[in-house]
């Protein structure tokens, strides 16, 4: 891959790693239009995350960006027990971020096995 698109893509993973983490923390988040519940909330996040840093890091082992990206899901619910954000930490929030993740990244696998072919 050109290194011009993998340099964008890294960007654009910062930047939306921290708008869903602000999201996450924020007291009181925007209300997205239609309506879409937490869950689904969750999984889009992670979901667009895991497939913007399949792009960004392309040589890496999509194990390992799994486990980082979940990892940041059981981080974001951590924090979410703080009092004074008034947000709840549940683990079912991590395992939607972690079964979206695991989603897309199974995609990428494909992607990546046809594309060496």
């Amino acid at each position: 891959m050109n290194k011009r698109p993998v340099q964008a893509f890294r960007i654009l993973l910062v930047l939306a790693t921290l708008f869903a983490v602000t999201m996450a923390l924020v007291p009181h988040p925007p209300r997205i239009a239609g309506g879409a519940g937490d869950k689904v909330q969750h999984m889009v996040a992670f979901a667009t995350l895991a497939a913007i840093a399949a792009a960004a890091y392309p040589r890496t082992s999509l194990w390992r960006l799994g486990e980082r990206l979940s990892f940041l899901g059981a981080l974001v619910e951590v924090f979410q027990s703080i009092p004074a954000l008034h947000r709840d930490c549940e683990v079912l929030d991590w395992a939607a971020d972690t079964v979206a993740i695991a989603v897309v990244l199974s995609i990428a696998a494909i992607m990546r096995r046809r594309a060496a072919t």
